[in-house]
């Protein structure tokens, strides 16, 4: 990227910008090479500023959350790469209803309902990360999806802000289907009235639910494949015996072996060819093709 793009990058928006930033800084898995400007908008003026200059300069962008269910190459990425970790505003509505915006942590997000007892979002409590991604992908556990409870979603198109109900959008197991250019930027939940006690036992069941099933003591993406359907990749991964199995740095978690772990070190590469391996046993071994959960993005 030449600098005349930094320069009006950089006075163009009020947020941070930093140039050659390296994305394990910015990624739970920690790996990843630099991106050449990583940006972090204030709010959504300051990022509809920063879109214009990236349209206008032909500039490659990709938006992150809190960097989970992400797996950056080690060449890093040639472009703009923007956090929404700025744009996390959380508001009662009327109605048992609440608005949040996409940096919103996703644990925040379930703690806000609760003080207001809002039921229907505490499977969230689980799953890290901002809801921003949790919306991209419909996020789930225990049965219930981010989806379920959604009332409308906005999203943001060069300029042009998009709102859309539940009912128009296209969805379904850990997918909702956008315009690639599209960036989801806020969304209103329509949830239950609740009481304070009950949500507070659900959430608990779910927290004691991942010490025990998915608690891991390195580095993580969460679940890196998706599940097949009437299979669970654990299970396959397991079955085709590579709990534990390592490359490099990368490996299968003991504790859970669906997740794939940074015992220190770890490269991209790492990762990228441990996921090779286990797609390729677990096919040989039960004839499942496996695919990723993860977003793998960047330059080799």
């Amino acid at each position: 990227m030449n600098d005349d793009i930094r320069a009006r990058i950089t006075a163009a928006i009020r947020g941070d910008v930093l140039a050659d930033e390296p994305l394990s800084r910015h990624t739970s898995l920690r790996v990843g090479g630099p991106a050449d400007i990583l940006a972090v908008p204030v709010d959504l003026a300051d990022l509809r500023a920063l879109l214009t200059v990236a349209a206008e300069t032909g500039t490659a962008r990709l938006v992150i959350g809190g960097g989970y269910n992400l797996l950056v190459r080690d060449g890093g990425f040639r472009g703009v790469v923007i956090s929404l970790r700025n744009l996390r505003k959380l508001e009662e509505l009327h109605g048992h209803r609440l608005s949040a915006e996409a940096g919103a942590n996703n644990g925040t997000l379930v703690r806000f309902a609760e003080e207001r007892e809002m039921a229907g979002l505490e499977f969230l409590i689980g799953i890290p990360g901002t809801l921003g991604g949790a919306l991209r992908m419909n996020a789930g556990a225990h049965g219930e999806e981010v989806l379920d409870r959604l009332e409308t979603l906005t999203t943001l198109q060069g300029d042009a802000l998009r709102t859309r109900g539940r009912e128009e959008l296209d969805f379904g197991y850990r997918c909702l289907a956008l315009d690639p250019e599209e960036i989801i930027v806020a969304a209103v939940f329509r949830l239950l009235k609740g009481n304070a006690a009950d949500i507070e036992a659900r959430i608990e069941g779910f927290l004691a639910h991942r010490r025990t099933a998915q608690r891991v003591s390195h580095p993580s993406a969460g679940s890196f494949f998706r599940n097949p359907e009437d299979a669970q990749a654990w299970r396959l991964i397991e079955e085709a015996g590579l709990r534990g199995y390592r490359v490099g740095g990368a490996q299968v978690a003991e504790v859970h072996a669906n997740f794939l772990v940074n015992l220190g070190g770890a490269t991209a590469a790492d990762f990228l060819e441990l996921a090779a391996v286990i797609k390729e046993r677990v096919k040989a071994a039960s004839g499942v093709v496996l695919e990723e959960e993860v977003r793998i993005v960047g330059d080799d």
